[in-house]
């Protein structure tokens, strides 16, 4: 509605005076395009009925607000300029005529094109606000995918190349190096959000509305007494009141606050007691500063009473009642069109703004998810290169058979790896545990494994496999054990996975287990299920209970 508001005052004019019935039709065209319901209509047919009706119509700021709407390119600023001109050589009684025409046209252009068009960004950003998330996340899979070649999928592929060559001593590491990488924490994010043409013109137009109002302003005052003194006040609180327009953060603004605001208003009550007609235009600025600084609930009563006392003051001063009403009315839209540009661009920035934290919100699980995985799932399998590469080393008579089983891990690592940045690899539970018992024997440690588990649901499957995987990658990278148990039984609607091991080495202070523990307790809870860990001396164990229902 407050588009409409302001339509209706820029079309009745401070005199009050009803349109005729071209400048109805330029009006109602005018309320058409702007208004949400029915903006879909606004196109080249609506411009060309206000063209048609403008040289009896008037109203030369609609027409101007239209060309901007509608016409694409610098065409519009071109034909914008032109009905400036127009509006220009249409009043050329005296310069004030002529200079208030223009400016006239160019406000009321630029506050129509502005207001209908924020208020469009606004309801676009408000509906696409999980748009800029999705294209976010795909963006950051596919700059993940290719930071995962560059970083991990060289050296695999590297490894595949020394596994062939017979070089286990170089394998290790290499494997090294590459498990620092895929334990690496992932970076913070920052997203930027898009450019759009929109808020970057904001700045420009309110700074153009204000400083037409202020050469408008000057040049109605020029000759009266104290004109100096005019000059200085309309100046002070044109420049108080872009201050206060202007989008910043409330914890930038307030400190000033205190100050600019009680400043602006009193300069702006000056003229009503100044020798010679009153002037009040300058109380609608500050009550659009009042409107646009504080919250609501102190604001608009504030703002209404400036309004109430500026026409107090006036009747007092023997003003007319009809001229009194084209006052107060004038002096309230001024607030209402100041305050309407610089809220709808705050509001804009604010779904922006939050538009862009939910992408990146969105980016930061994404990597969080991606990092996760690259660690669950690649962890594994770099530490199984890292062990056979060992044994290759210690036992040379098996090297053969070593090197060809690391080839086999590292390709199989390389699939997974490219299945990471989408939305994860595709893992099996028993080809795991098929996996963890060669590991397990490689590394000199003794699998003993009770398995009782039916057919898995695949998202249970998949689970169980990532929980095994990273248990075994523990047991490998933070112990020395002799034996490892890995037991599963149907307990209920539930599945229950433990997986055991002693001689676990730990640091003082330190659990001896790593940063995967916590990713496999997310997973569990993701799915409904339990995640528990339990340390006894050297002995470690981990237990998953997982329903089967998906």
């Amino acid at each position: 509605m407050l588009i409409v508001v302001v339509l209706a005052a820029l079309a009745v004019g401070p005199r009050l005076e009803l349109p005729g019935w071209a400048a109805a039709v330029m009006f109602a065209v005018q309320v058409v395009q702007c208004l949400p319901a029915t903006r879909r209509l606004r196109g080249w047919w609506t411009l060309a009925i206000q063209v048609a009706v403008f040289p009896w119509a008037g109203l030369p700021g609609f027409l101007a607000g239209s060309l901007l709407l509608i016409v694409r390119g610098w065409v519009r600023w071109a034909a914008f300029a032109a009905v400036v001109v127009a509006a220009g050589l249409m009043n050329t009684a005296t310069v004030y005529d002529c200079a208030n025409a223009i400016g006239n046209t160019i406000s009321h252009g630029l506050v129509i094109f502005a207001l209908t068009r924020l208020d469009e960004l606004r309801v676009r950003l408000h509906a696409t606000r999980g748009q800029l998330a999705e294209e976010s996340v795909a963006r950051e899979r596919e700059l993940a995918s290719g930071e995962l070649e560059r970083s991990i999928g060289k050296a695999l592929s590297e490894i595949i190349r020394l596994a062939g060559q017979g070089d286990p001593t170089r394998i290790i590491a290499l494997a090294a190096e590459t498990a620092r990488r895929v334990r690496r924490p992932p970076d913070p994010v920052r997203v930027e959000a898009p450019d759009d043409l929109t808020p970057r013109l904001m700045v420009p137009i309110m700074i153009t509305v204000h400083i037409v109002y202020l050469v408008v302003a000057v040049l109605f005052v020029a000759g009266a007494p104290l004109f100096a003194g005019y000059l200085l006040l309309i100046g002070a609180v044109v420049g108080l009141q872009l201050h206060h327009s202007l989008p910043r953060t409330q914890a930038r603004r307030f400190p000033l606050l205190s100050w600019t605001l009680p400043a602006e208003i009193v300069l702006a009550l000056v003229p009503l007691f100044l020798p010679g007609p009153p002037h009040s235009q300058l109380v609608g600025l500050a009550a659009g500063a009042v409107l646009i600084s504080l919250p609501a609930r102190f604001s608009w009563p504030l703002a209404t009473s400036l309004l109430l006392a500026a026409s107090f003051v006036l009747t007092v001063r023997g003003v007319a009642t009809h001229e009194l009403l084209a006052a107060t009315i004038d002096t309230a839209v001024l607030a209402v069109i100041f305050h309407g540009i610089a809220e709808t661009t705050r509001v804009v920035g604010q779904v922006g703004e939050a538009r862009r934290q939910l992408a990146e919100i969105a980016v930061t699980r994404e990597r969080r998810r991606i990092a996760k995985d690259v660690h669950d799932f690649l962890g594994y399998g770099i530490t199984a290169i890292t062990i056979k590469a060992e044994l290759a080393v210690r036992v040379p008579g098996s090297a053969g058979a070593e090197l060809d089983e690391i080839a086999t891990l590292a390709r199989r690592s390389l699939a997974e790896l490219v299945a990471v940045p989408d939305d994860g690899a595709d893992v099996c539970f028993d080809e795991e545990l098929e996996s963890a018992r060669d590991v397990l024997r490689a590394a000199g440690t003794e699998a003993r494994f009770a398995l009782g588990h039916p057919a898995l649901p695949a998202r249970v499957d998949a689970l169980l496999a990532t929980v095994l995987r990273e248990a075994v990658t523990n047991v490998l990278r933070h112990s020395k054990a002799e034996v490892c148990a890995v037991e599963t039984r149907l307990s209920g609607n539930e599945v229950l996975l433990r997986v055991a091991n002693d001689r676990v080495l730990r640091k003082d202070g330190e659990s001896g287990q790593g940063s995967g523990i916590a990713n496999l307790s997310a997973r569990c809870s993701a799915l409904g299920g339990t995640f528990a860990t339990r340390t006894d001396g050297e002995h470690f164990e981990i237990v998953v209970r997982q329903p089967l229902a998906e």
